[in-house]
Parts: structure tokens; sequence; C-alpha cells
């Protein structure tokens, strides 16, 4: 079992940065690849990004391509979401994940365990 609580989340304007945070506890943090997915109302949750538990492994969708940056910090048991260059569109609530299974995961479904969320707002 393990525990996610995100934070970081706010109110931005378009062109601005955030920096969400994800700690765990629970389990060995460096067994789970990580995974950050974010849901605005009305829309099912979509895929951001992804970090493997080697940290070398990380993958972005396309729409956050070159603007965001995940990165994960095992000693202090914490993944992080960059997020440059915010869009109205980046506006929703983020969700980290944490999979225990090997391999990585692009759906909610390949995930494990879920954090609460933290909303993200981008004005334009």
């Amino acid at each position: 079992q393990v525990q996610l609580v995100e934070s970081g989340g706010g109110l931005v304007q378009a062109g601005g940065s955030l920096r969400l945070s994800c700690t765990a506890s629970g389990r060995t943090f460096s067994s789970y690849a990580m995974g950050w997915f974010r849901q605005a109302p009305g829309k099912e949750r979509e895929f951001v990004s992804l970090i493997g538990r080697n940290i070398v492994n990380t993958d972005y969708a396309d729409s956050v391509k070159g603007r965001f940056t995940i990165s994960r910090d095992n000693a202090k048991n914490t993944v992080y979401l960059r997020m440059n260059s915010l869009k109205p569109e980046d506006t929703a609530v983020y969700y980290c994940a944490a999979r225990y299974r090997s391999g990585l995961g692009y759906g909610p479904d390949e995930y494990d365990y879920w954090g609460q969320g933290t909303q993200v707002t981008v004005s334009s």
C-alpha cells in the first residue's frame, strides 16, 4: 500500500509556470513507476507524463512535450512535474499515480494507487 499526496497547484496566468509535487508514503517509493494524469471538467482522465523506477525512462503526452518536465527524488519519496508556458487548456485537476506492476503505463487503469488531485487553473 502507498499513499500519495499532491501539492503545488494553483491559479496562474497563461505563459506562467507551476511545479507540482507528489509525495509518497508506505512501501518503497523506488519500487514504483510514477505517472501524472489530468482531468478537465466533462472530460476523461488523460495521461500527461510518466517516469520509470530508474529515473531514466520518461515520456510525455504530445500536448505537453517541450513544456512539462517530470522528475523524481527517490530519497525524498517525491515525484515532480514542472510545467512551463502554461496554456488555458492545461486547466484541470492533476493527479499523480503509482504503478507497482512491471513496465510503464499510459492508461489510468494501468496504475495501482492514486493521489487526491490538485487543481491547476490557467487564466487567459
